[in-house]
């Protein structure tokens, strides 16, 4: 990705001309069979972006408690959007089901300003990496537009989503209006995230980009290893058995708990040694063990491309280690 980002041709992206920004954006529309795509550097930009794309003022925005647009992008839906949130609790199921839309949904009247978009995501980060299946996204896409409201996925990490369940990108995403999806995390890339939906739509987003900051000149420096990134959905599945082994060990801990994850996310709780998930996350930290406190009692502990097998036996006999320290 080094070599790549050493070698891109570039242009200038606010102005459509860098070569290599232009191809990615249309490989990653390709994937995921929309009409067009556009870069962005973050997640949390793509998220926001849609969002003020899709939405008008006062408006709210549906979505699960735990979102990561709701809960992790430092209350962007109010700042820079003035819209609202409404917030539902979707639980295990990780997307409201199409009763909770209906129940959340606001009609638009004299009084109040109206359901403008509603949230999904997948996998949902906050739930612990679950890869929510196809027929809930569709199920909650197809009650909000019954309703005519449209519908973004924060899809940050929806390679893992369909490597986990076995569905093509472009049919998971069939029944949403936009989509986002990261060329970090699990794809590997430094840098980057793609927003992707029908032409009109990006076209407005793309004012939106710039009005947050997002325009960049010759960007194909940090696309380049982007479109390499697209190249490595297929390893994902390495990831999740990995997560699944790293889960597997520290259960066998006494006084952690790791429920099996579905993809690369590994939910660790440690109120049975009596433990903050911080302290032990900066205990383990002491060990070179990195990972990040989640909760009161809960870490999060993420596999990817740079982790292997080996990389994970080790990380849990150094856990084993914190914990008989701290008994």
């Amino acid at each position: 990705m080094r070599q790549s980002a050493a070698d891109a041709p570039v242009g200038d992206d606010v102005y459509r001309d860098d070569p290599t920004v232009n191809e990615l954006e249309a490989r990653a529309a390709d994937l995921v069979g929309t009409e067009a795509a556009m870069f962005v550097p973050t997640g949390t930009m793509g998220n926001q972006v849609a969002i003020r794309t899709h939405t008008d003022r006062g408006q709210e925005l549906l979505c699960d408690e735990q979102a990561h647009v709701y809960k992790w992008e430092l209350g962007g839906i109010a700042q820079l959007s003035s819209v609202q949130p409404r917030i539902v609790d979707a639980g295990d199921r990780a997307v409201p089901t199409p009763a909770q839309i209906r129940e959340g949904f606001v009609a638009e009247d004299l009084h109040r300003p109206g359901t403008g978009l509603v949230t999904l995501e997948n996998t949902h980060n906050s739930r612990g990496g679950v890869a929510v299946p196809k027929e809930h996204l569709d199920a909650a896409a197809d009650e909000a537009h019954d309703l005519g409201v449209s519908v973004h996925l924060d899809g940050a990490r929806l390679p893992n989503a369909c490597v986990a369940t076995g569905t093509d990108p472009a049919e998971m995403t069939d029944r949403v209006d936009t989509v986002m999806f990261c060329l970090s995390k699990g794809l590997g890339a430094p840098i980057g995230s793609i927003l992707a939906g029908p032409e009109e739509f990006v076209a407005d987003a793309r004012r939106i980009r710039k009005l947050f900051g997002g325009g960049m000149r010759q960007a194909g420096m940090v696309a380049a290893p982007g479109l390499d990134a697209l190249e490595n959905l297929g390893r994902l599945a390495d990831d999740h058995a990995n997560a699944e082994r790293l889960a597997a060990g520290l259960d066998e801990i006494d006084g952690l708990a790791a429920p099996t994850p579905d993809t690369n996310i590994v939910m660790l709780h440690t109120d049975g040694l009596g433990v903050t998930g911080e302290t032990f996350a900066d205990a383990c930290g002491d060990r070179d063990v990195a990972f990040s406190a989640f909760g009161d009692y809960t870490c999060r502990l993420c596999t990817h491309l740079d982790v292997d097998a080996d990389d994970v036996d080790e990380a849990v006999d150094r856990i084993a280690a914190v914990v008989a320290d701290l008994r």
